[in-house]
């Protein structure tokens, strides 16, 4: 039986908390430094995939960005996002998609995404990926991705990942990007482990 992504991220979302999920962050630390130091103009679009019940995008209102999108999955982690931000959420655009299928109906500045692209194990969704990214970042836009680093954690949620170093990644995206710079986090999760991520800031050219 073929997995069912959404099947599973919506079962995820229904029976636990978005506090107590291994990837929560009560401050998107690192993501917000990488953003910040694109020198994106406040009014540029931005996108966060796999963004669904993240703080990131309270973060960025605080910073004054006014052209946000958040883009997951799972329908219960957005409503948690738009009930949390209150009115706030009204000036956000909000896609319920599967990543590898969605069609973004402009293009951005700025794709972040933190723990998504780590759980894509087949390589047709994975190239599905890097042509939606393709079709939604700019020309001179930023990727900022997140994924765990070699020697990190196999599984999350009760999935099998897929590490990488900055050579997989530049092997996956391809000749149409270029490597800015890479660091490294370790992500201690709510019940006090250790998860070492790996964040990359490339450029589109």
């Amino acid at each position: 039986m073929k997995f069912d992504r959404k099947n599973h991220w919506a079962k995820v979302y229904n029976e636990k908390s978005p506090k107590s999920v291994s990837w929560y962050q009560d401050q998107p630390n690192l993501s917000l430094e990488l953003i910040l130091s694109t020198k994106v103009a406040s009014d540029e679009a931005i996108i966060d995939v796999g963004g669904g019940a993240s703080i990131l995008v309270d973060n960025l209102i605080k910073g004054y960005f006014t052209n946000l999108a958040v883009l997951d999955i799972s329908k219960k982690a957005l409503s948690i996002t738009k009930k949390r931000l209150g009115d706030s959420a009204k000036n956000i655009d909000w896609f319920e998609s599967d990543i590898t299928k969605f069609d973004s109906p402009k293009q951005y500045a700025l794709w972040h995404d933190r723990a998504l692209f780590h759980f894509l194990t087949d390589t047709f969704d994975r190239k599905n990926y890097i042509k939606v990214l393709n079709n939604a970042l700019k020309t001179e836009g930023h990727l900022i991705i997140a994924t765990f680093d070699m020697g990190g954690p196999e599984r999350c949620s009760g999935l099998k990942i897929v590490q990488y170093n900055s050579e997989k990644m530049i092997a996956e995206l391809g000749d149409n990007f270029k490597l800015i710079k890479e660091k490294t986090e370790k992500h201690i999760t709510p019940a006090k482990q250790t998860q070492n991520f790996k964040f990359f800031h490339f450029l589109k050219i």
